[in-house]
């Protein structure tokens, strides 16, 4: 043990690498990052830590140590409610473990702690055949949507942006829409699932016990309004056409490969564009246009 005088900061960043250690505070005494910071042995603890009349200093860590992971899970189960409701909060837990030994928290902010969590339940789902879809599947699902739901919320928005109105689109000269693309708002995010995962989310977050929904393949909008996010369920044709418009192409080219999609009936194509660009543009989803 070295004799040389500890200061604030050497024992704040000690004591962060002791109670954050996976493997328990003992483990955490003796790991390089925290023998970096004071080298001792776990016997030598009380050098650092004193102990009380009613408990040791390694038990005095574990209460820090406990507390920290015991904030941590609180903190995935506000992000992941869904998922708690899905899985039970004892399975959860036992995942949260898991997860923060392998994606322990880097940022200052908790609002990153959870962000490879829907990557980490991809990573351990069990083998199965590669066309069967279940229970794994479902659950990963929900973790992705409650995911994006965060960075929608977390992330840039609209809320001092000047919109795009259905009364400025309609104004645009047929003969320009070749030559002119959509800015996409930068919260709006397209989402397939093999699941109805929004429903099963409202339900659960709304306190509810909602049973697993059989397979339906799904397509949502998300964005955020006035500091709300928002979902939209969309039909397979909206989800096509929008998701030319989000690669950035024109207006005419995303529409020209809309109509050789075969999706709609040519017939029924205009009258269907405009009532689609007018709901979009009323649900904010496009922010201005560009030209190409």
């Amino acid at each position: 043990m070295s004799d040389k005088p500890r200061n604030l900061d050497q024992i704040q960043h000690w004591m962060q690498a002791v109670i954050s250690w996976p493997a328990g505070v003992k483990a955490g005494i003796e790991s390089e990052v925290a023998q970096s910071r004071i080298p001792l042995n776990s016997d030598e603890l009380e050098t650092v830590i004193t102990a009380s009349s009613q408990m040791t200093s390694l038990e005095r860590m574990g209460i820090y140590a406990n507390a920290y992971y015991a904030r941590l899970l609180e903190c995935l189960s506000e992000e992941y409610p869904a998922l708690v409701c899905a899985m039970g909060e004892t399975a959860f837990g036992a995942f949260c473990m898991e997860y923060l030994q392998e994606y322990p928290p880097t940022s200052y902010t908790l609002g990153e702690l959870g962000a490879h969590f829907p990557q980490f339940l991809r990573e351990h789902k069990p083998p199965a055949d590669e066309d069967e879809v279940n229970w794994p599947d479902f659950l990963i699902e929900l973790a992705t949507l409650e995911r994006s739901y965060s960075e929608v919320f977390d992330g840039p928005g609209i809320e001092q942006e000047t919109l795009l109105t259905a009364e400025a689109l309609s104004s645009i000269a047929p003969d320009d829409w070749g030559e002119l693309a959509l800015k996409m708002a930068p919260c709006f995010r397209l989402l397939q699932f093999q699941f109805p995962v929004h429903e099963y989310v409202s339900s659960a977050r709304q306190g509810n016990t909602p049973d697993i929904p059989d397979q339906q393949t799904t397509y949502l909008a998300v964005t955020r309004r006035n500091f709300i996010v928002r979902r939209e369920a969309i039909t397979p044709s909206e989800y096509f056409l929008l998701s030319k418009l989000q690669q950035g192409l024109k207006v005419g080219d995303a529409i020209t490969q809309f109509a050789e999609s075969d999706l709609m009936e040519p017939d029924e194509l205009g009258l269907q564009l405009h009532q689609w660009f007018k709901r979009w543009t009323t649900a904010a989803f496009f922010i201005g246009v560009s030209k190409v």
